[in-house]
C-alpha cells in the first residue's frame, strides 16, 4: 500500500495519526488556538475554514494559512466542509472551488479536503492543480443521519480511490451497535481487499467512539481528536488519545 508522507509524518504506517481541528472564527482566535496546539500531542492540524469569518476572501484565507502553518510547525490539512455535509457555511460550488484553487496556488496547505460528491469535472481539475503543487488530497464523504450498508461504504471509498484521492475518508452516524460493526467491517474489508492508499473511517457520536481508537486493527490510518471544541460528534479528547492508541497497540 502507498503511504502519504508530509515532512516526518507518514500516513498509512504505524499508529493511526492524530488530527486536531482549528475552528476559530477570527484571526485572533485562530492564532490563540494554533499557539495552544504547539503543546498538544498531535500529528496533523486541520483548519476548518468554513468557521473562518473571512473565508469568502480567498486571497486573505490563503495568505493567512502561512501564518498558521508557521505557528503550528506541523502538517496542515485545510478543509471547507459544505453545509450539506455538516459544515458551518453554505457556499455555491463555484465559490468553494475558487477558494480551494487560491489555497492550492498561494496557500500553505499540505493536505486539502475535497468532498466526494462535488461536481466531477471541477474536482478533477482541482486534483490536477493540487498534484502540480504537491498538495495531497483527502477525499471524503459524511452521513450525519445514518450508516449505509457495508457494500455502499466500500463502494464510496473505492470511488474516491478511482478519482485519484491520496487519502480516502468516510464518516457515518450509527443508530445502533450493529451500525458501528458495519463501519468496522467495511473498513477491514476495504483495507484488506481494495485499498492501495490510506483510508480513514469513523463512526460518529458516542456510540461510534470505539471506531476512533481501533484504526490500527481495522485499517483506518488516522483519527480526529478534540483539543477544546470538537469539529464532529464523538471526537476523543486529544489529551487522552495517544495513550489510548498506545494501550491498544498491536505488537
Amino acid at each position: 500500500m502507498k503511504t502519504v508522507k508530509i515532512g516526518e509524518t507518514i500516513i498509512g504506517e504505524g499508529f493511526p495519526k492524530i488530527i486536531v481541528p482549528l475552528v476559530g472564527k477570527t484571526r485572533e482566535e485562530l492564532v490563540t488556538e494554533a499557539k495552544n496546539l504547539q503543546a498538544i500531542d498531535c500529528d496533523i492540524v486541520e483548519w476548518r475554514i468554513d468557521y473562518f469569518e473571512e473565508v469568502t476572501d480567498s486571497k486573505a484565507t490563503a495568505i493567512f494559512s502561512h501564518d498558521l502553518k508557521k505557528i503550528l510547525a506541523k502538517p496542515l490539512l485545510i478543509t471547507f466542509r459544505s453545509k450539506r455535509e455538516g459544515g458551518e457555511l453554505e457556499l455555491p460550488d463555484a465559490q468553494y472551488f475558487a477558494i480551494y484553487h487560491e489555497i492550492v496556488e498561494n496557500g500553505a496547505a499540505d493536505l486539502l479536503d475535497v468532498e466526494l460528491f462535488m461536481p466531477e469535472k471541477e474536482v478533477a481539475t482541482l486534483l490536477l492543480a493540487a498534484k502540480e503543487k504537491e498538495v495531497k488530497i483527502v477525499m471524503c464523504n459524511h452521513d450525519f443521519f445514518a450508516t449505509p450498508e457495508k457494500e455502499e461504504i466500500i463502494q464510496r471509498l473505492r470511488l474516491m480511490q478511482a478519482k485519484g484521492a491520496d487519502i480516502c475518508k468516510i464518516a457515518v452516524m450509527p443508530n445502533s451497535a450493529q451500525d458501528v460493526l458495519t463501519l468496522l467491517n467495511a473498513t477491514d474489508e476495504m483495507s484488506r481487499l481494495y485499498a492501495d492508499r490510506p483510508i480513514i473511517t469513523m463512526s460518529m457520536g458516542d456510540k461510534g467512539m470505539v471506531s476512533r481508537i481501533s484504526g490500527q486493527l481495522f485499517g483506518s490510518a488516522a483519527t480526529f481528536g478534540a483539543a477544546k471544541q470538537a469539529s464532529a460528534p464523538g471526537q476523543v479528547p486529544v489529551s487522552e488519545l495517544r495513550s489510548i492508541l498506545k494501550t491498544l497497540a498491536i505488537k
